[in-house]
This record gives structure tokens, C-alpha cells and sequence, in this order.
């Protein structure tokens, strides 16, 4: 799903009346019908409903809100932030079809009549003052407005944004910005929606009638969601065999980590994979095999300190020719004799290779060894990762999180994955898609492994489609988390739990693709 800049939009919606014939009216229809639905499905219990409304599109969405709510047969008390002879265009006709009598707060001294306050001890706020079209300042007016909504003890449902946001914005936003417990926007998300932290409830998307040939944005930006996952995890072919799927292997492991490299060949299997075959360190063979009876296992000469030595590369090299991707780096340390074998293995490889952990650490001030032109090249860093890569501190990785990851795909020729609260999957092509899924109970360790193995694991049953086998992974590795978290909690969350989530994860993507509308988690 595309992201869009606040032009962008403007102009997506113009392209669908004009090109496409979709009236405009239509569209704050649907919009405000979208509003209306989500808040009586949410909230099924609420029974008073304040509806504030700016003079612009946005707050005709509220008043198509306001009719539809009070159709439905809830109580519905409207202010107006202005003149009804200030209205225009589309929200005139909608004004005009209000079935109840909005009450006019042209001034401070309106807003703050008993009436009005009254709207503001409603169960459910709807916030539809200004919308995407914004630019700073707020007017005095509506900033008050704003306020006595943040500080309502209502509930408050953002209409398309919360009021007082820069939808360009890549960060949380600052100024006279209204709170909201959910977001209700329509047909593309603006980055703000998505890296501006607007909410801590769910942000939906839902669809008024622009067509996906009317949806176009300059921004190389896209949101994850289970419609690009759902065709990668779909029925199998009933003469399917493991060979057709294929065969992972996953270089990694030492002694005290032989459990990352476990971790990462189970989770390629669990995602599908027909085959994994850990190779690691000889003195680990035995802990590695005892993880799962399902993975395969090959040992290889190693330092004395117990990881993989420099000369096991030709037994790495052989192990590699018959194998669909190589999964490199996890638990497989630093010690300088295994930097070297990590930085030849890499160099020489055929196969796609993903690269995580100790794995990315071998290139420290070594990048220009780094890049993906033969091959595909999968690279996972967390920002620490990244950091000593770029030579740089994780600060400042954080400060442009989507240059760093842009930059350094393009410049290697390789998939980043830039780990992290909305992990950003890079493409060489400048292209940067977002993943919403996920939660804090995953910052534990392990789960960088488990990501590892599923992207390996796409990889192997999709090795024609490495960026759409990518991105399918992170979303479904952060909808286990979630999944996970349901279970367990935040706090309780350990990375195998991830795994024995998959099941739940997948379906969970059939049943998404089902709505007609997306959400996510702000």
C-alpha cells in the first residue's frame, strides 16, 4: 500500500471524480460512513456521541459522520467552528443534510457556552477539525477546541488525522495537536499516520472508491500490509514435495550461542521451508541437534575458543553448492579467525545469501566488501548493527532511520532491513516499505534469529521473488509477536514463543485480506 504526501492526496482525490467519475460527494460519503462505522463496531456500548467540525472537508466528513451515527440510532451532539455561510463545496450539501440542529461556535465565548461543553462529556469524541490538507499554525479557535478535547475524559476518534497534524511529518508531531485513542483515515496513509506515533490504539484505512489506478506517490514509501503477504502463503499444489520448497542452510553458532543458529533453521522450516541444515562449530553439533529432530546438522572445524575456524571454508563452500539460501550470522561470534571465514563465505557465495547479527558485525570497516550485484544480499542490522557499518552512532542511525536504510541498500546493491520500532525493509531501487507489526515484548533476545530463518525461509520457497519473500517475512515475524504477546504478555515474551505462533500468524493473514478495509497499530 502506497504512502502518500497531503498533495498527494488532494490530487488522488480529484483524479478519482475527475478520470474516474467517482463524485466527490461520493467520497465524503463513504468517508464519513467509514467514521460512523467504525465507532458503533468499536465502541458498541457508547451511547452519546460529540461530533466537533471545522469549516473544511474535513468536517464535512464529521457531518456525514454525525447523520449516519444518528441513523443508527445514537445520540449525536455537533459543534460547528464556524459560520454555516463559511462552509464550502461539499460540506454545504452535507450541512444541508444534517437530520439535527448543530450547535455554532463562531467565537471562545460560543465554545465555552454550557451547550457546547456539554459535547465534550460525550462517551465518544469525533475529532473532525482539520484533516490531512493542514499546515501550521492553529487558529486560535481551534486550538481551543483541541484543548478541551485532550483534556476530555472521552474517548476520541481522529476523522482521516488528528487535528493539528503535519501529515508530511516523519515525526510525532508538535504544536496544538488534538489526542486520539484511534485514527480513522481514508485510502492511503500520509507518513504521519505511520511514523508520527498519532495514537496508541488502531489506525484504519479504509477505502471511499479511489481505484489503485488513481493512487500514486512520489515518496518510494509503502505499508506492509497482509494483502502483499497473502499470495506468498497461499495453497500449495497437491503434488508438492520438500524439494520444491527449498533448502536452507544456516551458517552459524559457537560455544555459549549454539541456540541463534538452532533457533534461526527451525524457524525456516516453521515458515515453510522444505529443508534446513545448520552448519556449526563441531564442539555445538550435538546442542544444535538436540533443539529440534526436524533440522539437519553438519559440523565444521573450529578456533579453540569454539567458533567456526577460517578452515572450515571449503567445507562451508562444498555444503553450500546444492542449497537454495544461506542464512549467516547467528550466534557465530567475532573471534578474528571467524570474521575472516564470515567476509570469504560471503564473497564467494552463489545462492542468496541473509545476513544477521556477528555475521554483519565481520564487516565492520570492511562495507566495500559488502554487496549484492551477484547475488542477492539480505542484510538484517538493528541500529547498533547499522551503526558500525556506517561508522556512525546508533543516534544518529535513529535520527534518519530511513536514509540510513535507503542509502546503504542502494550504495551495496543488497535488501537492508533496518530492525526497530517500524522496521523499514530497503530496496535497492531506493523503494522503502514499512512494517507496522510488531510490539515491545520482542525486544528479547533471540528474536533477530528467529527473523533470520523466516527470511531465509521465504527465500528458499520464493528464491525469484527476494524483496516480496523479505518483506512477507518481517510482517508475519512482528504479527507472531503480536500473537505471542496476546498470549503471554509483554513482559513474559520469549523468542521461541514467536515460533509457536507462526500458525496463528499465517491465518491470521487470511483473515485480514478478508476486510475491505487495513489496520494497524499506531
Amino acid at each position: 500500500m502506497k504512502i502518500v504526501t497531503a498533495a498527494e492526496k488532494r490530487e488522488i482525490d480529484r483524479t478519482t471524480s475527475q478520470k474516474f467519475g467517482v463524485p466527490s460527494l461520493k467520497l465524503m460519503e463513504n468517508a464519513g460512513t467509514a467514521v460512523a462505522q467504525f465507532v458503533i463496531s468499536q465502541y458498541p456500548a457508547a451511547k452519546c456521541i460529540g461530533v466537533i467540525c471545522g469549516k473544511g472537508n474535513n468536517g464535512g466528513d464529521g457531518l456525514v459522520a454525525a447523520r449516519k451515527l444518528r441513523e443508527a440510532g445514537k445520540e449525536v451532539r455537533l459543534v460547528l467552528l464556524a459560520d454555516p455561510a463559511d462552509l464550502r463545496g461539499d460540506a454545504v450539501e452535507m450541512f444541508n443534510r444534517l437530520p439535527l440542529a448543530p450547535l455554532i461556535a463562531k467565537s471562545s465565548t460560543d465554545l465555552n457556552g454550557e451547550k457546547s461543553r456539554a459535547v465534550f462529556g460525550c462517551d465518544v469524541l469525533l475529532d473532525a477539525i482539520l484533516g490531512t490538507g493542514f499546515k501550521p499554525p492553529v487558529s486560535p479557535l481551534y486550538a481551543e477546541a483541541i484543548a478541551m478535547m485532550n483534556t476530555s475524559a472521552s474517548i476520541v476518534v481522529g476523522v482521516d488525522v488528528p487535528s493539528g497534524t503535519d501529515s508530511d511529518a516523519m515525526g510525532r508531531p508538535a504544536g496544538a495537536v488534538a489526542r486520539a485513542d484511534a485514527v480513522v483515515m481514508f485510502t492511503a496513509p500520509c507518513p504521519a499516520h505511520i511514523f508520527g506515533e498519532l495514537t496508541s490504539g488502531p489506525v484504519v484505512i479504509a477505502p471511499i472508491g479511489s481505484p489503485d489506478a488513481a493512487i500514486v506517490s512520489s515518496l518510494q514509501l509503502n505499508l506492509i500490509t497482509a494483502r502483499e503477504v497473502a499470495p506468498l502463503i497461499g495453497p500449495r499444489p497437491a503434488d508438492s514435495n520438500k524439494g520444491i520448497f527449498g533448502h536452507v542452510l544456516v551458517v552459524g553458532g559457537s560455544l555459549g550461542k549454539a541456540g541463534a543458529a538452532a533457533m534461526a533453521g527451525m524457524s525456516a522450516l516453521r515458515s515453510g521451508a522444505g529443508l534446513a541444515t545448520v552448519a556449526t562449530a563441531k564442539s555445538v553439533l550435538a546442542t544444535v541437534a538436540g533443539f529440534h529432530p526436524e533440522l539437519m546438522t553438519e559440523p565444521l572445524a573450529e578456533t579453540k575458543e569454539g567458533s567456526i575456524a577460517l578452515g572450515a571454508l571449503a567445507r562451508a563452500e562444498k555444503l553450500a553448492e546444492s542449497k537454495t539460501v544461506f542464512a549467516i550470522g547467528p550466534g557465530i561470534s567475532r573471534n578474528a579467525d571467524t570474521v575472516e571465514f564470515v567476509q570469504h563465505l560471503v564473497e564467494k557465495s552463489k545462492a542468496p545469501v541473509v545476513l544477521d547479527a556477528d555475521g554483519l558485525n565481520a564487516f565492520e570497516g570492511h562495507v566495500s566488501r559488502l554487496s549484492g550485484r551477484s547475488r542477492p544480499l539480505v542484510l538484517t542490522p538493528h541500529p547498533g548493527e547499522m551503526a558500525r557499518l556506517l561508522s556512525t552512532t546508533v543516534a544518529q542511525v535513529q535520527a534518519d532511520r530511513l536514509n540510513a536504510a535507503r542509502n546503504f541498500a542502494r550504495d551495496h546493491d543488497a535488501v537492508v532491513v533496518l530492525k526497530g520500532h517500524r522496521t523499514l525493509v530497503a530496496d535497492p531501487d531506493g523503494t522503502v516499505w514499512v512494517n507496522t507489526t510488531g510490539n515491545p515484548g520482542m525486544a528479547t533476545g533471540g528474536t533477530g534469529d528467529i527473523l533470520t530463518g523466516m527470511i531465509a525461509g521465504f527465500i528458499a520457497q520464493h528464491p525469484r521473488h527476494v524483496m516480496e519473500a523479505v518483506v512477507a517475512a518481517v510482517y508475519l515475524h512482528g504479527l507472531a509477536g503480536d500473537v505471542a504477546r496476546d498470549l503471554t504478555g509483554e513482559h513474559c515474551m520469549v523468542a521461541t514463543d514467536l515460533v509457536k505462533a507462526f500458525p496463528e500468524a499465517f491465518r491470521r493473514v487470511g483473515e485480514f485480506t478478508k476486510k475491505t478495509s487495513v489496520e494497524i497499530q499506531g
